[in-house]
């Protein structure tokens, strides 16, 4: 077997963190591993600003699927090679990177934000009369 440049060595070792944090994908690994992409492949952040530019671009990503696949739109041409699913990990990745880039701990923002709408909304949406 022949020795491993330091490329090589980078990218295997990549490639095994990035399956280990996929195996054992929690929030807090999702947010490990795409800090880990950014620093090892993506070179660096882009600035916040850019980061909330292309979140809002992914997310009219999502929204062109969702009124064509479920909505009343039609499909263009340009349209036969989407996939809904790797549209919403494109928006969730960009999220994870904006988290990472201002400090924010997604599975304690997350466990906060259940909470507040638990209690908030108890009784809301068993009163609210369009959901029955």
């Amino acid at each position: 077997m022949a020795a491993m440049d330091g490329d090589e060595i980078a990218s295997s070792y990549l490639l095994a963190m990035t399956k280990h944090f996929i195996i054992h994908m929690t929030i807090e690994n999702a947010q490990k591993a795409v800090d880990n992409w950014i620093k090892t492949t993506g070179i660096r952040y882009f600035n916040e600003l850019t980061n909330t530019a292309i979140l809002m671009e992914e997310v009219g990503e999502v929204a062109r699927i969702m009124a064509r696949q479920y909505g009343e739109q039609s499909y263009k041409k340009s349209d036969t090679e989407v996939n809904l699913a790797d549209e919403m990990a494109d928006v969730l990745f960009v999220l994870i990177c904006l988290a990472n880039q201002t400090g924010i701990d997604l599975t304690e923002a997350l466990e906060k934000n259940m909470e507040k709408k638990s209690i908030r909304d108890t009784e809301r949406h068993r009163n609210n009369e369009k959901l029955k």
